[in-house]
C-alpha cells in the first residue's frame, strides 16, 4: 500500500507473507502479521517482526535481490547467519528480499551490540520492494531502455 504522508512523502508499507503450518510458533513469539510491516519512506526503511525492530536511512541500503526457497530452520522466526551474520526475519519458507547495507545494522537484540551488514525479509511482495529499491540506483540512461 502506499501513502501519502503528512509532508507530501510516499510511504509504502509491506506485510509478511505467512505460512499458516508456522503461525502458532511465531505467535507465540508475538510474531503476527498484525505486528510485522516493511515500512520504506524517502528517507527510511523501518522493519517491525513482533517486538524486534530494525531501522536504516533508505540511502544505506546498498541493494536488494530476491532470494528462497529456504529451509525452515534457517528462515522461520528470527535468525543470525552463521556464514555471514546477516538477519533473518522469516514467516515463509518460499521467497523473500535479501537487503544488502552499506553500514551494518542492528536489530536482533535490544542493545544493539550485534551488528548485521544484510536482512532477509519475507513480504508479501517481493519484486516490489526489489523494484522501489532498485530503481533509484539506475542511471536515466538506464530507464530509457
Amino acid at each position: 500500500m502506499d501513502l501519502r504522508g503528512s509532508r507530501g512523502r510516499v510511504t509504502h508499507d509491506f506485510g509478511f507473507a505467512f505460512e499458516d503450518r508456522y503461525r502458532p510458533l511465531l505467535a507465540a513469539l508475538g510474531i503476527r502479521p498484525s505486528t510485522c510491516r516493511l515500512t520504506l519512506t524517502d528517507e527510511l526503511l523501518r522493519v517491525r517482526f513482533g517486538p524486534w525492530v530494525v531501522l536504516s536511512p533508505r540511502h544505506n541500503v546498498a541493494g536488494a535481490a530476491l532470494s528462497g526457497p529456504y529451509s525452515p530452520l534457517k528462515a522461520i522466526g528470527v535468525r543470525i547467519s552463521l556464514a555471514d551474520g546477516g538477519l533473518t526475519f522469516g514467516s515463509s519458507t518460499t521467497q523473500g528480499v535479501c537487503l544488502r547495507f552499506h553500514r551494518s545494522v542492528s536489530g536482533s537484540e535490544p542493545l544493539g551490540l550485534l551488528r548485521h551488514p544484510a536482512l532477509t525479509v519475507t513480504v508479501e511482495d517481493p519484486a516490489r520492494l526489489i523494484g522501489l529499491l532498485t530503481q533509484e540506483s539506475r542511471t536515466p540512461s538506464d530507464q530509457l531502455s
